[in-house]
């Protein structure tokens, strides 16, 4: 397992010895799918379905998933394989766009700040499970001891006079409680930060070193722990769908999902089409970065149409079993508190650390049901962050290859260090707001910009139907009615119902809050700027080449819209001849053929 640059990181037999390849095809499906498989499959997906018309959510749901999510999960994973770079160095494609690629990195950069402190709420909660009673089973008193209590039907409500972190809500549920004045320690706005809060900072130390010893030796240990953290997921959905079912009440819950609650009627709203196209898009992690590079490992002939197929398939399969699992149990609650079931059911951390808590707690045996309830959320949560570091740290190799590729272990723990230190304002009385605040104006509509423009690069810049060639003889596949469709959705169907989502996003933003907590000024400012930083990237880079190139502006624009000479490891490039479509030939690596060195291309991005 040695490379000619001294990294260990690859085998002897991959194929591609610059950067290394999965050591099978088992390890890069299930890579992708715990990627693809998130926190938003088990507290989103659930809750759009039952507010958008139950079962009837379905048809438009996997109409958008056909539409959009497979065509640009298959344009992704296809684009990293064949050129076989991360998302910086593929856009050597067609350098003007490489900004794009710049802007995808820092969005995962700036996610994986926040998803490891939420990684850090799952563990927190997981080892605060190995007590019994749940410690969230009743109110707890406040410092100055004025806690009671009141029976609202059947559920016991908290009455605190700890008014600040309530949002000044004077009753709360034990979970609430809970959640709000031990876990977080909630503060009452982000002007008020105050200090950090040390069990989640050592939570989300923990987290970050699960992390760092999962990629020390990059996709060699990663593809390992995979075998795990992205199947036990699945064995705690079931169990926990087994015993929802059992449960009384849960064929309320049931039918309260996609039952008789089903409304047709609902297929006439514009929002549910959004909804559904919005939870497609977001659910399969499209713009990040993060399918490029994972498939940028597979070999060069690898199938990455039936990935594609199976792994998307797989992704909205798990939501809507997960659904199953989530409202069986709600439903079980609601049976006990002889309340409707629309009543308990939250969305995101509210369902995560306050609805579904408060459920589990209800159940025999409680701490073994909510162990393993965060100990999925806590193994889901890491394989979607091994994907966002592996971005990170894949880029720096490709674009360092010589000074970075022997350190990789050194890089990887640098990462995830500096990643540590930049969540601890989310461990902070104050980190919940940090981390609403970046999810809702970075992990949002700013991804719609850059799917559109990937898009746009791919099909009208490097060339659709070159593209399709590239891919062609990657999977050997030359039918045109089998391209067709894929065209459709490429060139038409695709752009436009994310231009139609992303207008609708922006004519009908609300300046995000948490609860009923608003942000100050200041704070929705920073939101912005983080939103601009990301998007100033593309026409930054792009302005930057453009003045460093020679000749006229059009030569200048010709020039930087068309592929280096080598900007890819299968090129056969005779004479340091530019690429040329009709002239250049393609080939496959073999052990004995002369390699195309990649690492001869200049070290700057730009």
């Amino acid at each position: 397992m040695e490379s000619g640059t001294g990294d260990r990181r690859v085998d002897a037999g991959d194929e591609n010895p610059e950067r290394g390849n999965w050591a099978n095809k088992k390890e890069y499906i299930l890579s992708t799918i715990g990627y693809a498989v998130g926190l938003g499959n088990i507290w989103r997906f659930p809750y759009l379905a039952y507010k958008n018309g139950g079962g009837a959510f379905l048809i438009p749901y996997f109409v958008m998933l056909v539409a959009t999510g497979i065509p640009l999960f298959f344009l992704e994973s296809a684009f990293g394989q064949f050129c076989s770079q991360g998302p910086i160095n593929v856009w050597r494609a067609a350098p003007i766009m490489q900004g794009l690629g710049v802007a995808m990195v820092t969005v995962t950069l700036i996610v994986s700040i926040y998803y490891n402190v939420i990684i850090g709420y799952s563990l927190y909660y997981m080892f605060a499970s190995f007590q019994s009673p749940l410690p969230w089973s009743g109110c707890i008193a406040s410092a100055n001891g004025s806690c009671s209590h009141m029976a609202e039907g059947a559920q016991l409500m908290c009455l605190s006079s700890w008014g600040g972190g309530g949002g000044g809500v004077p009753f709360q549920s034990p979970s609430e409680q809970y959640w709000d004045k031990v876990a977080l320690q909630r503060s009452s706005g982000l002007d008020e930060t105050g200090p950090v809060v040390w069990h989640l900072a050592l939570c989300l130390l923990l987290s970050s070193m699960l992390v760092a010893a999962a990629l020390i030796k990059g996709i060699k240990s990663s593809g390992k722990v995979v075998y795990f953290t992205a199947t036990f997921p699945y064995v705690v959905i079931l169990v926990l769908l087994i015993r929802g079912l059992t449960l009384d009440g849960a064929r309320d819950g049931i039918e309260f999902y996609i039952g008789s609650q089903s409304n047709l009627t609902k297929l006439t709203e514009a929002q549910v089409w959004k909804d559904a196209a919005t939870q497609t898009f977001y659910s399969l992690s499209i713009g990040w970065g993060g399918v490029m590079t994972l498939a940028s490992y597979n070999n060069f002939h690898n199938n990455v149409f039936k990935d594609s197929f199976v792994v998307s398939m797989t992704n909205a399969g798990t939501s809507v079993v997960a659904g199953f699992a989530i409202f069986s149990i709600l439903g079980h609650m609601a049976k006990i508190y002889k309340m409707p079931v629309g009543e308990v059911v939250k969305e995101g951390f509210g369902l995560a650390f306050i609805a579904y808590p408060d459920a589990l707690s209800k159940l025999p045996v409680a701490p073994l049901w909510s162990i393993l309830f965060f100990f999925m959320l806590l193994t889901v949560g890491l394989d979607s962050q091994f994907a966002g570091i592996e971005v990170i740290v894949t880029c720096l190799l490709d674009a360092f290859p010589k000074t970075l590729t022997s350190k990789r272990a050194s890089l990887t723990i640098a990462t995830c260090f500096v990643l540590y230190i930049l969540g601890l304002p989310c461990a902070t009385r104050a980190g919940i707001y940090w981390v609403t605040l970046i999810d809702q104006f970075v992990a949002s509509w700013v991804l719609l910009i850059l799917v559109l423009l990937e898009i746009i690069g791919v099909c009208y810049i490097y060339g659709g139907n070159r593209f399709i060639k590239d891919i062609e003889m990657m999977l050997g596949n030359k039918s045109f009615t089998f391209w067709l469709w894929w065209r459709a959705c490429w060139f038409f169907l695709s752009p436009c119902i994310i231009v139609v989502i992303l207008i609708w996003s922006l004519l009908t933003f609300t300046p995000p809050s948490y609860g009923t907590v608003q942000f100050p000024a200041w704070g929705l400012a920073l939101g912005w700027s983080m939103a601009i930083f990301v998007v100033l990237w593309i026409p930054g880079i792009a302005v930057c080449k453009l003045m460093r190139s020679r000749g006229n502006i059009w030569t200048r624009l010709k020039s930087l819209c068309s592929p280096t000479e080598e900007w890819h490891p299968y090129l056969d490039a005779h004479r340091g001849q530019r690429y040329s479509e009709e002239r250049c030939r393609y080939r496959t690596k073999r052990k004995n053929a002369p390699q195309v060195n990649v690492n001869v291309i200049s070290n700057s991005w730009l």
